[in-house]
C-alpha cells in the first residue's frame, strides 16, 4: 500500500520527498536522472508499440490500464519515486 502525502510518521510521502530532493539537489544530477527516466520511458513506449502493432492506440491502452489498476500503478510509482530519491542522494554526496 502506498504512503499518503500527509503521513506524519515519515514526514510526507515518497512523492513529496522526491520533489523536495529534485528541487534542492545538484542541477546536473537532477538533469541526468530526468534524462535517464525519459530515455527509459521512450524505450518502454517503443517496445509496447512494437508489441501491440501500429494500428493500436497505445496511449489509450495505457490510460485504460491506469484507470483499471490504480493501486498497482500508484504502488509502482511510489517505488520509482523511492528509487529516484536513492539515485540522486547517492550521487549528491
Amino acid at each position: 500500500m502506498f504512503i499518503d502525502d500527509d503521513d506524519e510518521l515519515f514526514g510526507g510521502s515518497p512523492r513529496k520527498k522526491y520533489f523536495d530532493i529534485i528541487f534542492n539537489a545538484n542541477r546536473n544530477l537532477v538533469e541526468d536522472e530526468l534524462s535517464r527516466n525519459l530515455e527509459k520511458l521512450a524505450a518502454y513506449e517503443l517496445l509496447f508499440e512494437e508489441m501491440m502493432g501500429e494500428d493500436k492506440d497505445v496511449m489509450q491502452i495505457i490510460q485504460n490500464y491506469i484507470w483499471e489498476n490504480p493501486d498497482k500503478v500508484k504502488e509502482k510509482q511510489t517505488s520509482l519515486f523511492i528509487e529516484g530519491m536513492g539515485d540522486i542522494l547517492t550521487k549528491n554526496e
